[in-house]
């Protein structure tokens, strides 16, 4: 990763993040095995719904018979950490038109904010939207890809667990927090390591609780008010 955002620079930045992608889009095996949707289906919904949990649950609660506004709640609230996400990358785009902003926050995901966030060190703290466009694209694209290419070996792999392909995203996630923490300079090393910590003590005790997403907002908030009260003034 270097300082350039062009359009180039964002293909070539996301290619390593969406291996993750790959990962849990094969794991649709098991949505082709147990649910019996069509691959067209399957296709449709990653590209309308672009939400690798939320499409499992709503695989799930649709088996079940759940009333649609169960349904479109859950998603909500499973997805509702991306008003957070969409809200802290908004500032780097205010002299961008409107519709710039939308079509940039409405492919937006939890690896591009993350790779974006890695970008900032790289950059000066500056983004572009030809580089999030094309970061957003590619992610985009692929993860429809994967979910399909998934329910058409949905007969051939019965149990994705073990290639570990369940641990694809979690471990694409660790990396892509070791390399923020070991380029961002603007915060000393141990107040990083102090909020990692805050907020996987505040996930475990919130789990116990909460369920996950929710969980995963509230300790995502009180991080960022951890952040800021033991930041360097």
């Amino acid at each position: 990763m270097d300082s350039s955002l062009t359009f180039k620079s964002g293909l070539k930045d996301v290619v390593p993040t969406v291996f993750g992608y790959v990962g849990v889009g094969l794991a649709m095996v098991i949505v082709a095995n147990t649910s019996h949707l069509s691959v067209l289906a399957v296709l449709l919904m990653s590209l309308i719904v672009y939400a690798g949990s939320a499409q499992f649950i709503i695989i799930s609660m649709v088996l079940a018979g759940s009333p649609v506004s169960a349904i479109v709640l859950s998603t909500f609230l499973i997805n509702s950490r991306m008003i957070l996400m969409s809200l802290s990358i908004a500032q780097y785009f205010k002299k961008d038109s409107l519709g710039q902003n939308i079509a940039l926050g409405s492919l937006l995901t939890d690896e591009t904010f993350a790779l974006s966030m890695n970008k900032l060190n790289q950059t000066g703290q500056k983004l572009r939207p030809t580089w999030l466009h094309a970061a957003n694209v590619v992610a985009y694209l692929v993860w429809a890809a994967a979910t399909v290419v998934g329910c058409l070996l949905g007969n051939l792999i019965t149990d994705p667990d073990q290639f570990g392909l369940d641990f694809a995203v979690v471990g694409m996630f660790i990396g892509l927090l070791y390399l923020q923490m070991i380029t961002d300079r603007s915060k000393p090393l141990l107040t990083q390591l102090w909020v990692v910590l805050f907020v996987a003590v505040a996930m475990y005790i919130l789990m116990r609780f909460f369920p996950g997403n929710v969980a995963l907002l509230i300790a995502t908030l009180l991080g960022c008010g951890f952040g800021m009260a033991v930041s360097p003034k």
